[in-house]
């Protein structure tokens, strides 16, 4: 069947610029060039952007690729290092620490998962960490990198990386490369919009200079505001309050301490945590926090006091609330970004999102009439990766032994989704992970977790009892020294960086 030429979608308007909008420029162009699409980006620059987000996880690197960068080019202009995984401090009680690696644990054998035979090993008196089998783990805590060899020679050599950029020089970087893709900029401040009286999609903004901008697709990228998702299209917002009560977020830039570590650092704090992330020319810091249980104030003060470094410009004050719209699409209208709705960046995941967001659209690239089907798959598609990104975050908190503090007690105490309680049911049961339509998050990251908050299960899978207690503890120890080989070969994270700029290429 033939497509109906007088029906396609000429003009893709994006309101809103910062990395969500310029991503949505830089991929749309890139993806749909074939269409002839007259691509614009309507910013102000009176309107600040948030650009906190300042990690990643190793999705971002599919991105760059899809839009002709290489992850060489980026870590020069955006002042960017390498990232390997998350540590957590003081998470499951004061003085503990576990890391949430991006790589897996050990190797698979006769069809039985590697964690049930650690489990069994554990179970008889074997008290080696999880970690010690995680080349990436062992990576990060000893500061050396490796670039992943695309072909190991079995599960134990598969790792990633991701990026820690300075936000501000990403969007940068890719209005740069949307510009020279052909991609239209207009720097104006909207002053109104109109819709059709038909359809109700949205046909113009008016600008405050008096300017039109007419478009037949709207990406609406405008931030927490939701300016056509929200104020003009006026779809609601779910409320997750419930489950992630942390409300507001200070953060401040701080001069480096000397060699950056390749990972992300959160700790936690009396009323939420504390992220760090090293860059180049400085680190990032922030405090994310519920405002039931610290005044603002109060929590610019404790940020400030664990800074590592001497602070650089002033903290910036962000009130947020974790969840997402009813609707991701309405009508004509695509919300992307923080328009489309927020999780904290306990794990990185808002670029994730924005960059899930934007492949599925080119997916589900529709014609003028936007039909509702297609908006109906987007939707669902959408709610259930927030959902279960939602269910990840939690079990961060909900897992804490942080006895006799408010908050954490409170975390502890709560209610979970179903489809959470269902995933720690069975871990306890067996040692099983569930895995649901949507997740963003794999079985090696939520054992990571797990065995991290040493949440131990009743019993073991007894399909680990396919290998005798004394073959895996020979088996065992030979991983660990394959391991440990392999991290002699890595360079300081720091001499990894400047051979990876230097090259020009880390595929």
């Amino acid at each position: 069947m033939k497509n109906d030429q007088d029906q396609q979608i000429r003009r893709v308007v994006i309101v809103g610029g910062g990395t969500a909008g310029w991503m949505a420029a830089a991929y749309m162009a890139q993806h749909l060039r074939h269409l002839s699409l007259e691509i614009t980006v309507v910013d102000s620059s009176e309107i600040g952007t948030v650009g906190v987000g300042e990690a990643t996880v190793p999705a971002i690197r599919d991105f760059l690729a899809a839009v002709g960068l290489r992850d060489a080019d980026v870590l020069a202009a955006t002042e960017g290092t390498v990232k390997l995984g998350i540590a957590f401090q003081d998470w499951a009680e004061k003085g503990h620490y576990f890391f949430h690696p991006f790589g897996l644990y050990g190797v698979p054998a006769r069809g039985v998962p590697f964690h049930q035979y650690w489990l069994k090993l554990q179970s008889a008196g074997d008290d080696v960490p999880l970690s010690d089998y995680c080349l990436c783990t062992q990576l990060a805590q000893q500061g050396r990198f490796l670039v992943p060899n695309p072909r190991p020679a079995n599960d134990l050599g598969l790792f990633d990386f991701a990026l820690h950029f300075d936000a501000s020089k990403f969007a940068a970087m890719l209005r740069d490369l949307s510009l020279a893709k052909g991609v239209t900029h207009i720097d104006g401040r909207i002053e109104g919009v109109e819709r059709s009286k038909g359809n109700g999609h949205v046909e113009a903004i008016r600008l405050a200079n008096g300017q039109r901008v007419v478009g037949d697709l709207w990406i609406d990228c405008s931030g927490f505001r939701g300016l056509l998702i929200g104020d003009a299209m006026g779809v609601g917002y779910v409320d997750w309050r419930r489950w992630l009560p942390c409300d507001r977020a200070i953060a401040i830039g701080s001069e480096n301490g000397g060699v950056a570590p390749p990972l992300t650092t959160a700790t936690a704090r009396e009323a939420g945590w504390q992220w760090h992330i090293p860059l180049r020319h400085r680190d990032g810091n922030g405090y994310v926090y519920c405002s039931e249980y610290i005044e603002d104030d109060a929590a610019e003060q404790r940020l400030r006091a664990q800074l590592k470094g001497v602070p650089i410009g002033e903290a910036r004050r962000l009130r947020f609330t974790p969840g997402h719209r009813e609707r991701f699409w309405q009508g004509n209208v695509v919300a992307i970004g923080l328009a489309a709705g927020f999780l904290e960046p306990l794990e990185s995941t808002s670029i994730t999102l924005i960059q899930s967001g934007i492949e599925r659209l080119v997916r589900l690239f529709p014609d003028r009439r936007c039909d509702p089907a297609l908006a109906a798959v987007y939707d669902r598609q959408s709610r259930l990766e927030f959902e279960r990104i939602r269910d990840f975050l939690l079990i961060h908190y909900c897992l804490n032994r942080r006895m006799g503090e408010p908050f954490w007690d409170y975390m502890r105490g709560l209610t979970l989704p179903d489809t959470l309680q269902m995933k720690l049911d069975a871990w306890r049961a067996q040692g099983e992970l569930v895995r649901y339509e949507w997740e963003s998050f794999q079985e090696p990251s939520w054992l990571s977790l797990l065995a991290g908050f040493d949440e131990r299960p009743r019993r073991y899978s007894p399909l680990a009892d396919r290998v005798s207690e004394g073959e895996l503890r020979e088996t065992f120890a030979r991983m660990r020294s394959a391991i440990a080989d392999t991290v002699k070969m890595g360079a300081s994270s720091a001499e990894a960086e400047r051979q990876l700029r230097a090259a020009g290429r880390t595929r």
